[in-house]
């Protein structure tokens, strides 16, 4: 069995089922899956795990992400990006000062309708699906939070039809298409991504990342070990007798130096082995994923 993550650069035209397809062919390995998906068009990181992985992906898919997007103003689709029909256009006219005065009501914490074109369940039906049907759903708005809204280039040369370049940094579930058309909202018109790229998931960036023809030339050389796939969680070194107890789920109690821990911690075997990832609950830790071999098998 093959455990690990691969930390993949996705090209555009790809889906993130077919990245895990061809993962899934390439390390001929069933247990296979993905933490957050990007649309077809959309580029970069992807983390991609494999075998034992697949139980932790939660833990990868909750980091926070950073997103590149080009942003075409005037201009809406029924996607609200560059891939969908246009159903309306309007023409634009804002400075760039004026449109880094509107970015800041975007950023902290704050609510967003999903797009009809996405993977939410609404009463057990994928919204894509409901689209693709020709319905329009009610979708409750989702709290989201935006960390940073930067704007780094701006491009009014073709009048009424501005494009802006805007780094994003945000929480899981955000929706940088939703945020794009907000915007345009906010600015008296349209908006829509006219492209979209995922410059890092958490700590993994994209200077990480492999290109698909990279992972099928060198496998191994692009598989990162279950400890590392939880770099971003604090650490607990265990002894030898705890191993035993963590192997089975047992609870363990907090040291002293761990009592700062608040959230999910890689537990760590005498071996430099991820075994599991624990949760602190009052004085002492419970197993939420138990991985170390042998376990849940």
């Amino acid at each position: 069995m093959v455990d690990g993550l691969v930390i993949v650069d996705k090209e555009p035209g790809w889906t993130s089922h077919d990245v895990v397809a061809k993962l899934r062919s390439v390390y001929g390995q069933k247990r296979v899956g993905h933490a957050g998906t990007l649309d077809p068009d959309a580029t970069g990181v992807l983390l991609v795990g494999l075998g034992r992985v697949t139980r932790l992906m939660r833990f990868l898919q909750a980091g926070k992400k950073v997103y590149r997007s080009t942003i075409q103003f005037g201009v809406a689709t029924n996607t609200l990006d560059a891939a969908g029909e246009v159903t309306g256009e309007v023409a634009m006219t804002f400075t760039r000062s004026d449109l880094e005065a509107a970015l800041p009501q975007f950023v902290g914490d704050i609510k967003q309708i999903p797009p009809m074109v996405s993977a939410v369940k609404i009463d057990g039906k994928r919204l894509y699906a409901s689209a693709r049907a020709g319905e329009v759903v009610a979708r409750p708005p989702r709290p989201v939070t935006v960390y940073k809204f930067l704007l780094e280039d701006f491009d009014d040369t073709k009048p009424g039809f501005p494009r802006a370049t805007v780094l994003v940094e945000c929480s899981s579930g955000t929706y940088i298409r939703s945020l794009a058309a907000d915007l345009g909202e906010a600015l008296g018109g349209l908006g829509h991504i006219a492209t979209l790229r995922r410059v890092s998931s958490g700590s993994f960036g994209v200077e990480e990342a492999h290109a698909i023809d990279s992972v099928i030339a060198a496998p191994s050389d692009c598989l990162l070990s279950p400890l590392i796939a939880m770099r971003d969680l604090d650490q607990v070194e265990v002894d030898s007798a705890t191993e035993k107890l963590v192997s089975h789920g047992r609870r363990i109690c907090i040291s002293q130096e761990e009592k700062n821990i608040c959230g999910p911690c890689a537990v760590v075997g005498v071996r430099g082995e991820l075994l599991a990832v624990y949760e602190p609950k009052e004085n002492e830790f419970v197993a939420a994923v138990v991985v170390s071999p042998g376990a849940g098998e």
